[in-house]
């Protein structure tokens, strides 16, 4: 009995240890796990436009080169719309930092006169509009990678999509269970399909919404901000924060408190409609993990991979879910991951299953 137990025990702090060891590599890695990462989801996300132009009789190769070449070029006039932006309102902000001092100062003021006193300078220190958009950028700095290995992730995804054919031949001479696995790839490769498709238009309409909106308010750089939620939007929870912050100080510098707060307004309720409402409709049960596990994800994988990882936090832990279910093994930590949906779902069959046996 105490020999099993010695012998459990030192199966789970090697598998420690060998958890460790790879993360700590994967970290160390990060300059050439990342754009492997990319690659493979955006090969993942061109494959099923690919599919529809073959349908079309259009040649493999063609398809590939035109979907790339339309990825490439949207991506493209994003950046060049983002930082042109940026670079007019670089040249603005000691102007607006004024405007904001001035103003804070006022709002400091009338605090005073209901004996709420508040140091000038310091609070100035921590509000600062250079460092809110510099937060932002920043956050959008570390997709970065994305254009600094363009070549990279171009040849590799080209590469990719050229050997998804031969994929499930593969997995059927390679694994002992090829029907299981080929099940399982179909159905992360459908649930991460279905989540970007869902994510980017709710992103679309996220940052159409808020672009118009501001611009309706008057708020500078209002298409900026668009741009700004779009992109951020796809982070889970605090995207939508980040995306906030420049345009709501932006917007106390162009009209005081009350454009501040109606700014506010817009992307709150803007972010309550699509990200309460609209969004979980579309996206159902989802991919059936619960939001403190989202949210954790989005924590460790940007850790571990930077403004990337938080992009790819929910991909990454649907494919770390999955391995989990298909062992035994870790099947218990799979189950510890799922939604209240998905709990649910799996009770309701466990019941089944127990009344079947029953009969």
């Amino acid at each position: 009995m105490t020999t099993a137990i010695q012998h459990s025990a030192t199966r789970i702090l090697v598998a420690c240890a060998a958890l460790v060891i790879t993360l700590a590599g994967i970290k160390a890695a990060a300059a050439i796990v990342v754009p492997f990462l990319l690659a493979i989801f955006i090969a993942i996300i061109c494959s099923p436009l690919i599919q529809l132009l073959h349908r079309w009789h259009v040649p493999k190769l063609v398809s590939i080169l035109l979907v790339i070449a339309l990825i490439v070029l949207f991506g493209t006039a994003l950046t060049g719309i983002v930082v042109q932006s940026l670079i007019e309102l670089s040249r603005s902000l000691p102007e607006y930092q004024a405007q904001l001092n001035n103003a804070l100062l006022l709002i400091l003021n009338r605090l005073a006169d209901y004996h709420l006193v508040i140091e000038p300078r310091q609070l100035l220190s921590y509000i600062n509009p250079g460092s809110a958009i510099t937060l932002a950028t920043n956050t959008l700095a570390g997709l970065g990678t994305m254009l600094t290995n363009t070549l990279l992730i171009v040849l590799i995804v080209v590469f990719m999509l050229l050997e998804a054919h031969s994929i499930p031949a593969k997995v059927q001479l390679a694994m002992k269970n090829p029907t299981e696995r080929l099940q399982q790839m179909s159905h992360f490769l459908h649930s991460v399909n279905r989540y970007i498709a869902i994510k980017t238009m709710m992103s679309l309409l996220t940052g159409i919404v808020v672009g118009f909106l501001l611009w309706m308010l008057g708020v500078s750089y209002a298409l900026l901000w668009g741009i700004f939620a779009f992109l951020l939007n796809y982070i889970p929870n605090i995207g939508s924060i980040i995306a906030a912050v420049p345009a709501v100080l932006m917007a106390f510098v162009d009209g005081g408190l009350s454009l501040a707060l109606g700014t506010s307004v817009v992307f709150i309720a803007v972010n309550l409609l699509v990200g309460n409402m609209l969004e979980p409709r579309y996206m159902g049960r989802g991919l059936g993990l619960s939001t403190l596990v989202v949210f954790l994800s989005l924590i460790f994988w940007g850790w571990m991979l930077g403004a990337v990882g938080m992009l790819l936090s929910i991909p990454l832990t649907m494919i770390v879910k999955i391995g989990l279910e298909s062992s035994e093994s870790g099947r218990w930590i799979a189950i510890l991951l799922d939604s209240e949906e998905q709990t649910q779902a799996r009770k309701a069959a466990l019941a089944e299953s127990n009344d079947a046996d029953m009969n």
